[in-house]
Formats: C-alpha cells, structure tokens, sequence
C-alpha cells in the first residue's frame, strides 16, 4: 500500500513538473524578431568606438561635470527613492525564501483553577506548535519566482533612474555652458554697437549721418541689452535646476566652457542584442512580464489542494499536581490536505485577470523596445546632423565676418547706406548664436545616444 502511495506522488510530481506551473519564464519568440530590426542604420564597429561601453566618467571628461554627476548620484531624490524600492523587494524576495520553512511558535499556558474548599489545582503546558506546507503544486515556487522577478524590476528601475540622473545632469550642464558662450558673443556685440552709436552721433555731429541713422543704431543696440537680460535669466534658472538635480539649495555652479569639451569623433551604436542587454528599462520591463508570468502560474497552483503538516510537543502535568512536580511530554502531528470546493469560479476569474495581465506585460515589453530603438535612431540622426550644421554654421559666420567688416569699411570711405553694417551685424549675431547651439545639439546627440543604448549607470 505504501509503495502505491509513493508511486502516486512520484507520477503526480513527474506530470506536474511537466505542465507549465513549474516552467521558468523564457523570452517570447515575438519580440526576438522585433530586436533584430530596431536601427535603421547599421555602423561598422572595427572603425567606431562602442559608446555604450564607455563609463560616463569616460565620455564626460569634464572634471567639473564628473563632480556634479557623482554628487547627483549620491544625493538625488528620486534615485534615493528607487534604492529603497531595492531594499523593500530584497526584504519581500527574503521572505519568499523564508516560506519554504516551517513556521514555529511557542504558546506556554497555565491555569490555576480553585472549587470551594478544596486545595487549588495549577497546571500548565509549555509546548511549541509548528506548520509546514508541502510545496508540490508549484505556489511557494511561483511566489519566489514572482518575488525574484520583482526584485529585479525594482533594481533595474534603479538603474534607469541612474541613467536619466546622469544624462540630464549632463545635458543641463552643457545647455549652461552653452548659454555662457551666447552670454560672450551677445556681450561682445553689444560693446560693438555701443561703439557703433558712438561713432554715429559723430558723424551726425559732422553732417554726415541722420537723426533717424543714431536711432535705429541706439534701437539696435538696446535690442541687444535685452537679449543680455534674458540670457542672465536662463543661466540663472539652469543653475537652479542643476541645484535641483543634485538634491542641494539653489547656488552658483562651477563649470568650464564649451570650447574645452571633447567627444569621440565617430560613434557607434553597436548591434541591437547589445542594447537589450545594457538598457535598464527594457530590463524592467522584462522583469514585469516574469513576474506577470509567475503569477499566472500561481494562479493556476490555486485549483490544486494545498498540504500542510502540522504538529505539536511539548510538556504538561494537566494531572493538576504541585506545578514543581515533574511533567509529562505532549506530542501531536497532523497532515491536512485541503482542496478548494466553492470557489473555484473565483479562481477561473483569478486566472483570467492573471493572463490579461501578462498579456499587457508582453505589449509593453514589446513597446518598449520598439521605443528604445526610436531613440536611439533619433539620437544618432540628431548627432549626424547638427555636425552638418556645425560645420555649415563656421562657414556662414566666416562669411559673415567677412561681409561686416567691407560692409564698415564701404561706409566709412564711400556712400554706402548705414542700414547694410545693421544688417550684417545682426546677421553676424544670429549666425554666431547658431553655431554654438548647433555645438550644443552635437553634444546633446551624444548625450542622448549614450543614454539610448543604456549607457551612464554603474553596477
């Protein structure tokens, strides 16, 4: 008879662990064949450097941004924050583990107990009680599992939000040195039209300009003073939400300027496989769809019988003798096998919300690699093009300086007309602006490439 039970439980156990309950989650076939198509463009990688390995103090060489980052990253609100998540899904994954053992307490209990004249009657027991449930239709398991992937969610969320610090920190950093450079240029511009408006009123002085000559030179000059206002604002506002990033009061930051930056020259993005394995969020993502797997398993251990084993020992002398007298050993086990009768249209439901879940897990992991894969195309075309636009930009300026300087001297020895230096001085201005913004979007596309292929966090 007990070989028969034996063999029972052995061809039950074989045939679960057969079904899915006791299945680890493996990575959708669908989404393999979204990874292999996400860039658009493919870059030789024997010629390029590999941008996503590089530690962030590697590619952001500036002493004083590596100082602003590593504070950042100490003291960050919201990446504080996702380290506590760590630390409450390593607490709930510990018990999870835990779950396997036994649960033991102790219920020591006396009574003392006294009927009219007769001699009182004190007993009492000090036992210990314990309950262990056998884990064969896969709950417990799938329960560790579940706790597992979401450890691992909470710890990938980390590491994006460790990425998104550095990359913004970054970002407003090198936006705050390129409204320093704009501060320069629109500093120098308005000293030329102070002298501009000097040189006006003399010649006025001399007949040989207008009334309407110095005023549109004096309106032009006091455009520029407003421009210099409006670039002290941002700048200021730029420090204070670097400030803000770094988790510190609103304060001036010490920086460099954007002549002293240096990046790789060539870029790679590497094969798409890569940036799954790196990027944080599609990490998290997954990890949400293992966990949604998980309990979809555990939703299906529910139609099973749960088994547990009980059991008590411990000592007693209920005889009602002296409590000093020796006392006798106590001993109990049980073994409970309880299968689910009347709710068994709940657990139908359960399961259904649990698939519907892990379907909508699987679209959005799915969803996020499709976005992962726009940005990093959009971030490598952004990159591409603002070189272009650099490059067009020195041009247009070397042009512009050229055409400024005839333009002075053609009014200065000839008759021409005081409106053409206005113009190719604002246009000088305007093109100056421009390439440093066109500096700082060739920056930023690296920044944001960096980022998009998973870049800029630490293990």
């Amino acid at each position: 008879m007990k070989n028969i039970i034996y063999l029972s439980l052995i061809t039950l156990i074989s045939i679960l662990s057969g079904c899915s309950i006791y299945k680890k989650y493996e990575r959708p076939e669908s989404t393999v064949a979204v990874v292999d198509s996400l860039y658009r463009h493919s870059v030789k990688s024997d010629d390029t450097t590999g941008i996503a390995s590089l530690d962030w103090r590697e590619l952001f060489s500036d002493p004083q941004l590596q100082k602003l980052i590593e504070k950042g990253i100490e003291n960050n609100t919201d990446l504080n924050i996702a380290r506590l998540r760590v630390d409450e899904a390593k607490a709930l994954l510990s018990t999870a583990r835990l779950s396997y053992l036994p649960s033991i307490s102790l219920t020591p209990q006396g009574t003392v107990g006294k009927i009219e004249s007769r001699s009182a009657t004190k007993s009492y027991e000090l036992a210990a009680s314990a309950n262990w449930e056998i884990d064969i239709f896969g709950k417990l398991t799938n329960a560790k599992w579940e706790a597992r992937a979401l450890y691992e969610q909470s710890e990938a969320y980390r590491r994006a939000v460790e990425t998104q610090i550095v990359a913004t920190i970054a970002n407003t950093y090198y936006t705050l040195l390129m409204l320093d450079r704009q501060l320069d240029i629109t500093e120098e511009t308005a000293k030329s039209w102070e002298e501009s408006v000097n040189a006006m009123n003399a010649l006025k002085k001399a007949g040989q300009a207008t009334e309407m000559a110095v005023a549109q030179t004096m309106a032009s000059k006091l455009a520029v003073d407003a421009s210099l206002l409006s670039l002290k604002q941002q700048i200021c506002e730029t420090e204070n939400s670097i400030c803000s990033l770094l988790g510190i009061p609103p304060q001036p930051v010490e920086r460099s300027t954007i002549e002293q930056q240096i990046f790789p020259e060539s870029l790679s993005t590497g094969v798409p496989m890569e940036m799954l394995k790196r990027r944080p969020d599609i990490h998290e993502s997954e990890a949400a769809l293992a966990a949604a797997y998980y309990a979809t398993n555990q939703a299906r251990s529910a139609f099973y019988p749960s088994i547990t084993l009980s059991g008590n020992a411990g000592w007693s002398n209920s005889a009602g003798g002296a409590i000093s007298n020796p006392a006798s050993f106590l001993a109990t086990a049980i073994g409970s096998l309880v299968q689910p009768l009347f709710n068994r249209g709940q657990n139908i439901a359960n399961l259904k919300v649990a698939k519907a879940q892990q379907q909508e897990a699987l679209l959005t992991f799915r969803q996020t690699l499709l976005d992962a894969g726009n940005e990093v195309n959009n971030a490598l075309a952004q990159w591409q093009t603002a070189r272009q636009k650099m490059e067009i930009s020195r041009a247009q300026v070397t042009a512009l300086e050229r055409a400024l300087k005839n333009s002075e001297l053609l009014m200065r020895y000839s008759s021409q007309n005081y409106l053409e230096v206005i113009t190719a001085r604002q246009s000088l201005l305007q093109a100056e602006l421009d390439m440093v913004s066109s500096r700082f979007e060739e920056i930023q596309g690296v920044i944001n490439l960096y980022h998009a292929l998973g870049g800029g966090y630490t293990d």
